[in-house]
C-alpha cells in the first residue's frame, strides 16, 4: 500500500484508546501500545520545555533500557544543544509542529554518541506543541533490531502526530491540575484558617485557586451562580479577606511555613 493511501486510512489514525486514557495512570502504557500499533514506534519520550530555559522528562516508555538515563541527561544538559531547539522555540502556541526527519549529521559528536550510538537508537521522529509557556516535545524512536521508520510508518506518524501531541499535553496538564487540587484539599482540611471553612466554601475556594471563573465553578459543582457567589462571600468573610489575591496570599504563606503540606 502506498504511504499516502495509508495516511488517509481512518484506521491508520485511530488513537482513540490513548485519548480515552488521558488523566489515567496507565496513559504511558496505552500511548506506547497505540504508537506501536499505528506506526511501529519502539519507544516514546516526552519532555516539557519552558521559555525560561528549563527542561524535564515527563514520560519514558518502550524498548530502550537506558531511557530513564537518557531522559535525565537530556533534561539536565543536552536540551540546550538539541538541533531542533530553534524550531521548537520559534513555534507558535497551540499549533502542533512536526520536526525534521532524523539525520545523524544534525547532532554533535557527543550528543550523537550518547543518544543514538550507545542507546542503539537508529531513527527518530518528533512532534511538539506549546500550551502557555510550556512546550510538550514528543519523541518517537526505533532501535537497531527494528530498523528505520519506513515511508508508510512516517506517513502514519504525520497523520496522528498532532492528535498525539495534543493528547500528551492534555494528559500532563490534567495530571498537574489533579495533583494541585489534591494538595489544596489537604491544605484546606488540615490548616487553619482554611480548615474553618464549610466543605462547600472550601470547594469554591479551591476552584478559585485552580483558576476557574465563577461561572465555571458553578458548572463544576452543579450549583447556581448565585450560590457560588454566596459561598465565596461567606468564605472571604470567615478568612477576613476581600479578594482572590488575598486568598492566594494565605495559601502561599501556609505553603511556605514550617509545616507546608506535611
Amino acid at each position: 500500500m502506498r504511504p499516502h493511501a495509508m495516511a488517509s486510512n481512518p484506521a491508520a489514525g485511530d488513537i482513540t484508546s490513548a485519548v480515552l486514557a488521558i488523566g489515567r495512570p496507565d496513559f504511558p502504557n496505552i500511548l506506547i501500545d497505540t504508537l506501536r500499533r499505528q506506526a511501529g514506534v519502539g519507544h516514546c519520550m516526552v519532555f516539557a520545555l519552558s521559555r525560561a530555559g528549563t527542561a524535564s522528562c515527563l514520560l519514558d516508555a518502550g524498548n530502550i533500557p537506558t531511557g530513564a538515563d537518557l531522559g535525565a541527561a537530556y533534561a539536565g544538559q543536552f536540551h540546550e544543544s538539541d538541533p531542533n531547539r530553534d524550531a521548537l522555540f520559534e513555534a507558535e502556541g497551540g499549533t502542533p509542529i512536526m520536526l525534521p526527519s532524523f539525520a545523524p549529521r544534525m547532532y554533535g559528536a557527543r550528543y550523537r554518541k550518547i543518544f543514538f550510538h550507545d542507546s542503539d537508537i537508529v531513527d527518530k521522529c518528533a512532534t511538539a506543541i506549546w500550551t502557555g509557556d510550556t512546550c510538550f516535545y514528543v519523541n518517537f524512536y526505533r532501535i537497531t533490531s527494528q530498523g528505520r521508520f519506513d515511508d508508510a510508518q512516517r506517513a502514519r506518524l504525520q497523520t496522528i502526530a498532532p492528535a498525539i501531541g495534543a493528547s500528551v499535553a492534555r494528559h500532563f496538564q490534567r495530571t498537574a491540575t489533579a495533583t494541585l487540587d489534591q494538595n489544596l484539599a489537604t491544605l484546606f482540611a488540615t490548616r487553619a484558617p482554611l480548615s474553618a471553612l464549610t466543605p462547600r466554601e472550601q470547594e469554591v475556594c479551591r476552584h478559585i485557586l485552580l483558576g476557574l471563573s465563577s461561572e465555571a465553578i458553578s458548572q463544576a459543582l452543579g450549583i447556581s451562580l448565585h450560590s457560588t457567589l454566596t459561598y465565596r462571600k461567606r468564605a472571604y468573610e470567615r478568612l477576613g479577606i476581600s479578594s482572590q489575591n488575598e486568598l492566594f496570599s494565605i495559601v502561599l504563606a501556609l505553603l511556605a511555613g514550617p509545616h507546608g503540606l506535611n
